[in-house]
């Protein structure tokens, strides 16, 4: 006898057919033929199948909700994503509802067993600062097993298999570290946070591979380790008393619009002195004094992509599944905290 909880999709596959077809002789529905229902059913009761909590919206009853999971709503990005997933899905008829899981793995592994009681079709998520920390995905597995399509963007892992939207985060790093050293810079910071992230952990990539690429040396007392939340200017302001610097390539917004202030406190006019840039181009970069170069990520189109490519989930009728992860490339967005390469400010 298993012991181990068994899923629809292991039924699915000891009987030789589809987890939908699984999912309907269970709920005892007129489409399965007797022979078919009395099979799934036995077989379900031998090895006492229960249906999970995270129970299956069946094909023929669509509620067209979609779930969507995103860390916080401090970061203009993922109002953006938001905004974007909301525009496709509404004009799809599906109505969308958000939670936050507020970087906590406990509050996501929640909002998800709420949401997948049978009230949406599919969920489009960001995973939590907690759960990549944790490096522990069962919610989503179990999620993903009981037939409920879920499309991670930005914070993913290899961990799951489901389609997946993300932004070239190395090459954007690499693109605003050439920047900066187009434009003669060559003591160059990185703000950035714990490699957990794999956003960061790539951006980190990207400006080393740079400054590799240009024959210059990476030294780590020039990178600062941030935590994502609660910045304390101090910490800023101590590292810069103790590093020579010229450039700072910061891995969100918030850290390089901080970064910026402390270095105007210490006296510093920037671009002249020293080029910043961050990244999202959100509403801060845009009215910062000066305002700050930034990496565009393009949320809404992440977004759009996103639910583009759950609700094709969920309509399609296909049982082979085949996952892809779209790939989109980041553009700079100059503006006055950078200098051209000429040596004159940016501007907008």
């Amino acid at each position: 006898m298993l012991k181990k909880k068994i899923t629809l999709k292991h039924i699915a596959r000891e009987l030789d057919v589809s987890i939908s077809t699984v999912s309907k002789a269970l709920k005892n529905s007129e489409e399965i033929s007797r022979d078919t229902k009395e099979k799934i059913q036995a077989f379900a009761k031998l090895y006492n199948y229960k249906p999970n909590n995270i129970a299956i919206s069946l094909k023929n009853k669509r509620t067209k909700n979609i779930g969507v999971v995103i860390p916080d709503i401090v970061h203009h990005f993922f109002t953006t994503v938001v905004k974007g997933i909301e525009k496709y899905a509404n004009q799809k008829g599906y109505n969308v509802i958000v939670c936050l899981s507020d970087e906590s793995f406990d509050k996501e592994v929640i909002n998800m067993e709420m949401l997948a009681n049978g009230s949406i079709d599919g969920f489009i998520m960001s995973l939590s600062a907690g759960t990549q920390e944790n490096d522990d995905y069962n919610h989503l597995k179990e999620v993903t097993e009981q037939g409920i399509p879920v499309v991670l963007f930005d914070r993913v892992t290899d961990e799951i298999d489901c389609d997946k939207v993300v932004i070239d985060d190395q090459q954007g790093g690499y693109m605003a570290t050439k920047k900066l050293i187009d434009e003669g810079r060559k003591q160059i910071a990185l703000l950035t946070t714990h490699d957990y992230f794999s956003v960061s952990r790539d951006r980190n990539e990207g400006y080393r591979k740079a400054l590799l690429d240009s024959g210059l040396e990476i030294k780590d007392d020039y990178i600062l380790r941030l935590p994502y939340m609660d910045i304390e200017e101090q910490v800023i302001s101590d590292f810069f008393d103790r590093i020579e610097v010229d450039g700072v390539l910061s891995v969100n917004e918030i850290f390089g619009i901080n970064a910026m202030r402390v270095l105007q406190r210490k006296g510093y006019v920037i671009p002249d002195d020293i080029s910043v840039i961050g990244f999202t181009d959100g509403l801060l970069s845009k009215h910062a004094n000066p305002s700050m170069t930034s990496v565009a990520q393009h949320g809404d189109k992440m977004g759009e992509i996103a639910a583009k490519m759950l609700i094709e989930k969920v309509e399609s009728d296909v049982e082979e599944e085949t996952y892809k992860t779209e790939i989109i490339q980041p553009t700079i967005v100059a503006r006055e905290s950078t200098l051209n390469p000429n040596g004159a400010g940016s501007g907008n």
